[in-house]
């Protein structure tokens, strides 16, 4: 299969006008072409441009709002809720930002709800983002019904990811994004493209029974990590993403969409914690080093987001590789709007 090197701006350019000439206005193109290159950054593929033609799609079949307009609203002291105006998720999150950062540093915590939007970005960017203001972020979010119940064979939880960040004394933080499934779908979806076979943890057929090929595991159903314990964080994501802030819980989505083929629809859950009301923020970076210290005193071990910040570099020297396959699918969208 043959690969086409892009710069990062060349990435972002083909998609910004990707999305601004398939129905999303500029503000939003900006925020999703920025969301989706940066993923491609990270080399993070599965949520990089992989994922243009499915945003295109949730315009043009006008589920999604192409030219959303969020709003912030404060529910209580420290509860904020953005309405994403049924747009996808990359615009709502930088306008929420600022406002969640301003409620943590006011109330020493603070819990930022965001509806009525469609999220299939990656999501160690709205929680870095917080680390990079010295603040402690975590998020979560569900998605459609992908993964099995433990002990069951049809699908009924999302792939439901958290994402994790934690401020450091000196560098990028500390951060992690994964999914409570054993593989991010997307990675199964490549796998197909590329004739590849997955760990046979991965998901199982619609009979039931294991498999390594991704095609089969796409018809059947994926799998929680560890088990019962994945299944049991996926169900944890579904209703703090979901009922309690007001949402779809997954297999509701899935009934939104009604066949359509479109992104999910639904929300995510965001806490920010201000160290400086706990201690003396200095104080408690220090003390997180000790641990981080000691996790790489041992030899093959590395922090969670180090491969992710290496790969940075090397793309912004590099520039990325994407199928030609992917090329010439995201120029036709360009050429059939």
């Amino acid at each position: 299969m043959s690969d086409i090197n892009m710069t990062l701006q060349q990435a972002y350019d083909l998609t910004f006008s990707c999305l601004r000439k398939n129905g999303c206005n500029e503000e939003n193109a900006a925020a999703a072409a920025s969301r989706l290159t940066q993923a491609e950054g990270d080399m993070c593929q599965a949520h990089g441009l992989f994922r243009l033609p499915w945003y295109v799609a949730g315009v043009k079949s006008g589920r999604v709002n192409g030219s959303s307009n969020p709003s912030v609203k404060k529910l209580a002291p420290a509860v904020v809720r953005v309405d994403g105006d049924n747009g996808f998720a990359p615009l709502a999150q930088k306008i929420a930002h600022d406002p969640l950062v301003d409620c943590a540093r006011e109330n020493g915590i603070a819990v930022l709800a965001i509806t009525n939007m469609f999220h299939i970005a990656a999501m160690w960017p709205e929680v870095e983002a917080l680390a990079e203001d010295g603040l402690c972020g975590i998020a979560v979010t569900a998605s459609y019904p992908y993964v099995a119940p433990a002990g069951g064979i049809k699908a009924l939880f999302g792939t439901n990811p958290m994402g994790f960040a934690w401020p450091r004394r000196d560098g990028a933080p500390l951060v992690f994004d994964q999914a409570s499934s054993a593989i991010a779908r997307g990675e199964i979806q490549i796998a197909a493209r590329d004739g590849q076979p997955v760990p046979v943890t991965a998901g199982i057929g619609p009979d039931g029974q294991p498999t390594t090929d991704p095609n089969i595991v796409l018809q059947g159903a994926q799998l929680g990590f560890g088990g019962y314990k994945g299944a049991s964080l996926a169900m944890m994501v579904e209703l703090l993403a979901g009922p309690l802030i007001g949402e779809f819980l997954s297999f509701e989505a899935e009934a939104d969409d009604a066949g359509q083929g479109g992104p999910p629809k639904g929300g995510e859950l965001i806490i920010a914690i201000d160290l400086a009301r706990f201690g003396n923020p200095e104080d408690i970076i220090t003390h997180g080093e000790v641990l981080f210290q000691e996790v790489l005193k041992q030899d093959g071990v590395r922090l969670p987001g180090d491969r992710r910040f290496k790969a940075r570099e090397l793309t912004k020297r590099d520039g990325i590789n994407i199928p030609k396959s992917l090329h010439d699918e995201i120029t036709s969208l360009l050429d059939e709007s």
